[in-house]
This record gives C-alpha cells, structure tokens and sequence, in this order.
C-alpha cells in the first residue's frame, strides 16, 4: 500500500457541496491519521442536499462552515485534490514554490440537475458514491485487523 499523504486539501468553486463532501468522507474514513480540509475559489453557502445524502450514510456534514483559500490558516499540503478548474488553477498558483501535488478530479456539480426534489437527490447521492469510491481507491483505508 502506498504510504498516506499527511495533509490533504479538497478545493472547489465555493466549498459548498463537492469539496466539503470529500472532506468529510475521508475524515470518517480516516479519523485522525491525516490532516483534511476544505476550501473553495469563492465562499459559497452549504448546500443542505449536501448534508442531506452524507447523514443518510452515518457522516455529518452539518458543521461545515464554507471558507475560501485566502482563510486558509496553513497553505502547506501533501496534496491538494481540485474540482472545478478554477480550483485547480488556485491550487496551481498556490504551490507555485512547494513540493506539493495537485490532482484534478472530474466529477458532476450535482446543483446543475435540475427536477423533482428526488431527481436533484440522486445526483447529490450519484457524487456522494462516486466520492466515496474515487477516495477509498487514492486513500486506502487500513486493512482490518484479522481475527
């Protein structure tokens, strides 16, 4: 297994649905063995589907206070994991003179679905899984212990 980053970064557009998810899955995930945050290029508001889909998993998001990279109390990472492209392009500018990686990941802004409530739920849930599947293959969670 590879060894873990020790500090990750989550960056979207407004840190108000994909990267405040992506932190809180690999925190649940992970706990304390590495440092996560969350930022966005500008603050945005927590979108309650957001909260929604993760408390249906047992991850609470409500606390999730969005912030942009100028709030940021550190601006050292191991990896910083981008969004949007203009969270990549941030993120570029910001480890400019670090040995720092940046990785772009494609995935929906599920508040572009437009319907029925459950319709706008299910790509909320369709990122909530694509998430937890793309964060469990780059962060590996420890084996469990064999009885």
């Amino acid at each position: 297994m590879a060894e873990l980053p020790g500090s990750v970064l989550f960056a979207c557009s407004m840190n108000a649905i994909r990267s405040p998810m992506a932190e809180a899955i690999l925190k649940f995930l992970h706990g304390r063995r590495m440092f996560v945050d969350s930022v966005g290029v500008r603050k945005g508001e927590l979108d309650p589907l957001a909260v929604e889909v993760l408390d249906e998993i047992g991850i609470d998001l409500s606390r999730h206070r969005p912030k942009t990279f100028e709030q940021l109390e550190d601006g050292f990472f191991d990896l910083i994991v981008t969004f949007s492209p203009e969270a990549h392009h941030r993120a570029l500018e910001l480890t400019r003179e670090s040995a720092c990686e940046v990785e772009f990941w494609r995935v929906p802004d599920p508040s572009l679905v437009e319907g029925t409530r459950e319709q706008r739920l299910e790509a909320y849930r369709a990122l909530r899984d694509l998430l937890l599947e793309r964060i469990r293959a780059r962060f590996p969670p420890p084996a469990a212990p064999s009885l």
